[in-house]
Order: C-alpha cells, then structure tokens, then sequence
C-alpha cells in the first residue's frame, strides 16, 4: 500500500512566525554623577508577507533572528529606555516602517526590579537593589495597516494575609472532605495583564502604580482591620473591579491568583495544640477576565 505524499497545494498556512526569544540587557544612563538602570529581557517575533521561507525554503525576505537581536540593542542605544512600554512601541514601529515585508511584529518586554538603595532616607546616586515586589511586563503588537496595541501586566507579585480569609456554602458531593472554614490564610502569585487598547500618549509608569495599588488595596484591605475575602474568586474579581473603577485607562483587565492553600496540621499526637500556629500547604489557582461595558 502506497502513501499519497501531500503537495504544498493541499495545504492551507494558518500561521508562520520567528523571532529572537530572550534578548537580555542592562541600559545605563547617565545624569551627571547620576545614574539610572533598566534591565531588561525582551522577545520579538516577526510574520512576514509571504511564507516563502517556510513552504520553499526560499529566505530572500527573512531578516535573521541575530538581526533582530541587534536592532533591539541599537534602540536601546540610540532612544534609552524611558519605560518598557515605551520601548515596545519603538521596536514594534521601527519594524513596521523599515522592512516592507513585515505584515506583523509582536514584542514582549519584562524588566528586572532593581531599585535605587536609600541610606537613612537619602537615595544612592549609582548603587541599586533587586525587589522582587512584582515584574512588570508588557507587550506591543502591531499588523501592517493596522493599529499598535499595548498591553502591560504584573507577574510574580506574592501576597499573603493571614486571617480575614474564608471558604463555606460551597458544594458539597460524596467525594466532599474539605471542612467548611471562617478564618483560613490567603495566599497566592499574582499574575495581572490589561489592555490600554490602541497606542496613545499614556504616562505607562503612572498607570502601572497605580494598578499594582489597586492591587494590594483590594487583596489586603484597610491596614488596621482588614477586608474579608469569602474566595479566591471573590479576591480576584475585587482586584479587577477595583482597577477598572479607579483606572480610567484600562479597559480590559487579567487577574490570575496562583493560591497556596496552607492546612493547619493535627498536632495532637504530639502532644501539642496548634492554633492555626503551623500549616502545611498545597496550591491551585483561580482566573478571570473583566471589560467595561461599552
């Protein structure tokens, strides 16, 4: 029996893309004595106009992946790195009007979150360190002829509290053993994307403040009491309606809660009490994703 071997004619290309994935760098820049940083990483993917380079092997038109690597580096060079956002957007339109055959860019950025050292209040004029209080992110997408759009995000942002949490009323079947619980840790990785919609003139860094406020004030609550949180799901709807209400540049927000889910342990063949004291843990987690109404 004979295989009938498939010709390019039988078949349709629904996708065709490349890029230089991980292109990491620290950008210094220089005030007088001065000094700022961005590290970043950044991952640029290309679709081309024709797909010649892949059904034929033809790469006339392919702008190699070491290209785009030094692309990226010369902006970085020649504009700074104002913000990430920003530096997305720059890549994403030097693509666009440079190679006519690029029908498609696509940019990823996230930044290492260094932060300037501060000895009793004053900041440090070149020294830095790496706070791990969240990684921003974002990323610009573009089509030729059509409009750049730019989304930003937190990632990696770990929050606990640990009381004012709880989980009851929920459904119970025969495969049911999880107790009904009124005072439980709240634990989870945070992961937070959001639409600003087309590219316009967003002051990026005040926006992602703000969210990540929004973020912190919606998860743990006024700092003297507190706010109860009935579910994680309850959590993460909270952090978006908030932002949504308060942000007026975002239309379309993320949220995803990576929850550690800690159990306190039954210590009383040790012949101790544990009050909530010592807990083991296990994680799950819980996901939406909000737009404002038009």
């Amino acid at each position: 029996m004979h295989m009938l071997s498939l010709q390019i004619k039988d078949v349709e290309v629904l996708s065709c893309e490349y890029g230089k994935n991980t292109i990491k760098f620290l950008r210094l820049k220089r005030e007088g004595k001065k000094h700022f940083v961005k590290e970043v990483e950044v991952c640029t993917h290309l679709r081309l106009t024709s797909a010649h380079d892949y059904l034929d092997g033809n790469n006339a038109a392919v702008i190699p992946t070491d290209t785009i690597k030094n692309i990226v580096l010369v902006l970085a060079k020649k504009n700074g790195i104002q913000t990430i956002e920003q530096f997305a957007i720059d890549i994403c339109k030097y693509f666009m009007t440079t190679f006519c055959q690029v029908a498609y860019v696509k940019t990823y950025i996230q930044e290492v979150p260094w932060q300037r050292l501060q000895e009793n209040g004053i900041p440090h004029i070149h020294s830095f360190i790496c706070v791990p209080e969240g990684i921003r992110f974002c990323e610009a997408e573009q089509c030729k002829n059509g409009p750049l759009v730019v989304f930003a995000g937190i990632k990696d942002l770990k929050l606990m509290k640990t009381t004012q949490s709880g989980f009851e009323g929920f459904h119970k079947s025969e495969c049911t053993t999880l107790p009904e619980r009124n005072d439980r840790i709240l634990c989870g990785e945070l992961f937070c994307k959001w639409s600003y919609g087309e590219c316009k003139d967003f002051d990026f860094d005040c926006v992602w403040n703000k969210v990540r406020e929004c973020v912190i004030e919606a998860f743990a609550g006024p700092p003297d009491c507190g706010v109860y949180s009935p579910s994680y799901q309850k959590t993460v709807n909270s952090i978006q309606m908030l932002i949504l209400s308060r942000v007026s540049q975002v239309q379309v927000i993320e949220v995803m809660l990576n929850n550690t889910f800690y159990n306190v342990l039954d210590m009383k063949n040790l012949g101790l009490t544990n009050d909530k004291e010592v807990s083991k843990c296990s994680k799950y987690y819980c996901k939406g994703l909000l737009k404002k109404s038009t």
